[in-house]
């Protein structure tokens, strides 16, 4: 029996990485699964995608498993909800619809709808991180044993060697609301009296926020020590990540963090806010949304030489204990092929 995996198109696009889009390449590459992408302004597409949609689950023969990326999934559930008597259906849920940062309130209640009877209507949902699976319980009011937990893996990596101080700092990330670059100058500006420099790494997609994040930068005189490269793949993020002394992660929302463990696997020391099971103890955990926090976790950082060598020593306790690629499908294939029986 084959299995199909349906996933929103770009996720090959290479000037735009994302978490779910490296997560779902490399598990479809380790399960060797049969992947149909479909192109459209996912989690709403207009009328013609999801009349494509619909056609691509219609084509699939009865019975056989299929594995919807929830940013295509959860948002119709009229396409969705017909084929799940027929197909043996699992959504994988990146991030809660309603989570997105910016979402009108009327529009976060309509997704969030959507996703419950999407969710509700397949026989399996997968969740990227223990705290992803019990929100999703809990808020869905899902059966627990409809919901599996599969997280992430991390590719090994070299230490980075950083910079020989203190003052070089990196975040990976897309420039958008959800992930915080508006928080983390606010805090930077609390130091600027310190030396340092921040450089964001990620895709400019979210023009209004970089326009926020550059005028903040400016206003606090900061312009010259925030740069926003845009996005970095292959051997020029490893030269990013190897550059650095200290990784940041302002997020207000997340459901695991990749970056995270990617900085750890280098030995990198971590402040990050919204991502548990990706830090782990390997790092300085903050609360979502507050700058002064981050701001005063800073100021420890570049002032106190015992702050440093604890989060040093803390990433590199956790990068021997990181989740592999391996271990990410041979869980994601349990999964689904206990949908087959």
């Amino acid at each position: 029996m084959t299995v199909h995996v349906v996933l929103p198109g770009g996720v090959d696009d290479v000037t735009a990485p994302s978490g779910g889009n490296v997560y779902d390449r490399r598990v479809c590459a380790g399960l060797g699964v049969h992947e149909v992408a479909v192109g459209g302004a996912w989690p709403r597409p207009g009328a013609n995608v999801r009349a494509e949609l619909a056609a691509v689950l219609a084509g699939f023969p009865d019975g056989d498993v299929v594995l919807l990326d929830g940013l295509v999934a959860c948002g119709v559930p009229e396409v969705v909800g017909p084929q799940a008597g027929r197909l043996r259906l699992a959504v994988l849920v990146h991030l809660p619809l309603a989570d997105e940062t910016g979402l009108t309130p009327a529009a976060a209640a309509e997704l969030d709808a959507a996703e419950r009877a999407v969710l509700r209507a397949v026989d399996a949902v997968v969740a990227t991180s223990p705290w992803a699976a019990r929100r999703l319980v809990g808020h869905h009011g899902l059966a627990p044993e409809r919901v599996h937990t599969v997280v992430p893996g991390t590719d090994p990596a070299p230490l980075a060697p950083g910079s020989g101080g203190s003052g070089r700092l990196l975040c990976v990330a897309s420039v958008t609301p959800r992930k915080g670059h508006d928080l983390l100058v606010q805090a930077l500006a609390t130091v600027a009296d310190l030396p340092w420099t921040l450089d964001c790494v990620g895709p400019l997609g979210h023009a209004e926020h970089v326009a926020r994040v550059r005028e903040l930068a400016e206003r606090h005189g900061l312009a010259d020590r925030v740069r926003l490269t845009g996005p970095l793949t292959g051997e020029p993020l490893h030269r990013a990540y190897a550059a650095a002394d200290l990784f940041v992660l302002a997020s207000r929302a997340e459901t695991y963090g990749m970056v995270v463990t990617e900085a750890l696997a280098r030995g990198l020391p971590v402040l990050a806010s919204a991502v548990p099971d990706a830090l782990g103890d390997g790092g300085l955990l903050l609360p979502p949304g507050d700058a002064g926090a981050l701001a005063a976790a800073l100021r420890r950082w570049f002032t106190d030489e015992d702050t440093r060598r604890e989060l040093r020593g803390s990433a590199l306790r956790r990068r021997g204990a990181l989740p592999t690629w391996d271990e990410a499908v041979r869980d994601l294939g349990r999964v689904l092929a206990s949908l087959r029986g």
